[in-house]
């Protein structure tokens, strides 16, 4: 009923290939620039070392995690976990253990935009399933004879609930840019970069950011696409 609604591409393709972009433009910078060793060959241990000593980050943890660019700061038990690519002695494992050091000076300092992404991740993580089961199954008990009302309630109500993700995606946003900006200012703070080397981190960060304006783009493009759809069963 859905699948092939010509109006769910016109909202999806657009957005989607801007996903695609950005992923090859992260998987080029990455590859690029983690064949770049760095000039003073420290490792992601060492850098991360230097900068937590350095910049007050002292109750950091570090741990290594399996998988690919999986690298990510745990909050609850201030950690970061490094990937075995951001381990090696590259350009690319530098951006990317500074911005995780980023995103723990920012649980440190309280940054605003982290703690509101913080307090609505649960609504968010409900919101981006369950609502897009309620917006179909409501459109689909719409349909049915005397149910018309109920399912559009229905339906609204997963609109509203998918609208949390689509916040998520958007608080995101700054939460990473100023990770990336904390990022290439510790390193550059801390002698760690040339001006080559900060070139190369500086294309490794803004290949990731990409990643997360594609996500909010996708999110928004669904968002809509679910009220034109509703604005149309409304009429």
């Amino acid at each position: 009923m859905f699948v092939f609604d010509p109006l769910y591409f016109l909202f999806a393709v657009p957005a989607m290939l801007f996903a695609m972009w950005a992923q090859f433009r992260v998987k080029s910078a990455y590859n690029k620039w983690s064949q770049v060793r760095s000039a003073r060959s420290l490792n992601g241990f060492d850098v991360a070392r230097t900068l937590m000593d350095n910049e007050g980050l002292q109750h950091v943890k570090v741990e290594r995690i399996d998988g690919m660019l999986t690298d990510h700061y745990d909050p609850r038990d201030k950690v970061i976990r490094l990937s075995e690519g951001s381990i090696q002695p590259s350009v690319a494992a530098m951006a990317i253990v500074a911005h995780e050091l980023g995103h723990a000076a920012q649980d440190k300092e309280g940054y605003f935009w982290l703690r509101a992404r913080a307090s609505i991740v649960g609504i968010a993580n409900l919101g981006s399933n369950l609502g897009t089961i309620l917006f179909f199954v409501g459109l689909l008990l719409a349909s049915l004879v005397g149910q018309g009302q109920l399912g559009y309630s229905i339906a609204v109500a997963g609109v509203v609930l998918f609208s949390a993700a689509v916040a998520f995606t958007l608080v995101t946003l700054p939460v990473e840019f100023n990770a990336s900006a904390r990022a290439k200012a510790m390193l550059e703070r801390n002698g760690l970069v040339s001006a080559n080397e900060a070139a190369g981190v500086n294309a490794v960060l803004q290949a990731a950011a990409l990643t997360y304006v594609a996500a909010a783009a996708q999110s928004i493009a669904q968002l809509l696409y679910f009220i034109t759809i509703l604005m149309r069963r409304r009429d």
